[in-house]
């Protein structure tokens, strides 16, 4: 029989070498930008960031909050809409739905409470006053939320998601928004996971199928040369 399809392979390359050979590549074909973005921050919050208080929290750039202050404010400043989501439950935890059922230790999900301090958001966020935050359950920003009507209202058509994890909220979110039609950016050193195998897995997977996982340098000139 001929083989026309691909063999899983198995050549020995670390996630991290796979991915810096795709982004290397000069003809990539990417999505782009287009003519008015919006940076959402995906569960920038104490439970995630905080490695000095919580089991639950990782670390991949020690810049990256400010990467995503940088962005936020220079996209603020062009008016162009700010969005951070964080992930809390109720005391019964029974909106974290099957979610939730995997583990019940202090440190799960669906124990990360309404106005805990793994709910707040980290305080080295730059947060504007008319930035839209709110809670969400589960791992897209934009699953049962206001977000997609909001992105409509401020005729946003590119996207740009930060925060964490790359394996997990921010894939999720990054995957929705380009299912809702946006160009979809995603900021490497704006993003986190608590291994760089799952991290860099990941940002190769968008970057083939879903997003353009670019250096924050290419939002900052972007939103500079508007």
């Amino acid at each position: 029989m001929t083989q026309i399809g691909t063999t899983m392979v198995r050549d020995g390359r670390t996630a991290r070498q796979i991915f810096d050979e795709l982004i290397s590549n000069p003809a990539r074909k990417k999505f782009g930008f287009g003519q008015r973005l919006a940076i959402v921050n995906v569960d920038v919050q104490q439970a995630y960031t905080r490695t000095d208080l919580f089991k639950t929290a990782y670390e991949t750039d020690p810049r990256q909050i400010e990467y995503i202050n940088t962005i936020s404010t220079m996209a603020r400043a062009k008016g162009m809409p700010v969005i951070w989501s964080r992930v809390a439950y109720k005391d019964d935890a029974s909106d974290a739905g099957v979610w939730g059922t995997r583990t019940d230790t202090e440190d799960s999900l669906q124990n990360i409470r309404y106005g805990s301090p793994r709910h707040e958001f980290d305080p080295r966020c730059d947060i504007g006053s008319d930035d839209l935050c709110y809670t969400k359950r589960m791992p897209s920003a934009f699953f049962e939320t206001q977000l997609a009507s909001y992105l409509t209202w401020h005729k946003v058509d590119t996207v740009v998601v930060t925060g964490g994890s790359t394996s997990g909220c921010v894939r999720a979110t990054a995957v929705d928004a380009l299912s809702f039609g946006y160009r979809t950016i995603v900021p490497i050193e704006t993003c986190a996971d608590k291994h760089e195998s799952y991290h860099f897995a990941n940002l190769t997977d968008l970057q083939i199928k879903y997003a353009d996982v670019e250096p924050v340098s290419a939002v900052v000139d972007w939103l500079e040369a508007r």
